[in-house]
């Protein structure tokens, strides 16, 4: 069982400087002030291992959007809350992502048990969404949004039966 906190500074300075290599790296963010500012909203919280490590984050509501999904349309559906999470990219391709996702899904499901889970993800991000389909996710719809000043492709999933 991975151990949830409300971000705190120390998390949110490690998260923004994560790099993660490319293709992925349109996920790294630059350490800035403005990156460890988003992470600390409050829509974000942070993902431990039983032993302290950071695994990663979860995000949800405006926090989890991509800009281009509200020219699309995705965002529309009100019964449904925006989820995003990242995880530590020492720890990416090792497995670990079903129970990253599962647990995520858990930590919604006790905020919003009302709501469906709505997400977006890369569609050249095959490991990912191949793991979003295990959990459950369906897919919704493609739209183009500008990430680092190149259009990227992403897919959104939904997942309805929590």
């Amino acid at each position: 069982m991975e151990r949830l906190k409300s971000m705190n500074l120390e998390d949110a300075a490690a998260i923004a400087s994560w790099k993660y290599p490319h293709p992925y790296d349109l996920y790294s963010m630059d350490g800035s002030e403005e990156d460890i500012s988003d992470l600390m909203n409050g829509d974000y919280v942070s993902v431990r291992s039983e032993e302290g490590e950071i695994i990663g984050f979860y995000c949800t509501g405006n926090s989890a959007r991509v800009p281009g999904g509200y020219d699309a349309g995705i965002y529309h559906d009100e019964s449904l809350v925006d989820f995003g999470l990242g995880m530590n990219p020492e720890l990416t391709g090792q497995g670990r992502g079903t129970r990253f996702v599962e647990e995520g899904i858990a930590y919604v499901k006790r905020s919003y048990p009302e709501k469906g889970i709505r997400l977006v993800v890369a569609t050249f991000n095959g490991r990912a969404m191949r793991t979003y389909e295990k959990a459950g996710f369906k897919h919704f719809g493609v739209f183009t949004s500008p990430v680092h000043h190149r259009p990227t492709e992403f897919a959104c999933m939904i997942k309805r039966d929590i």
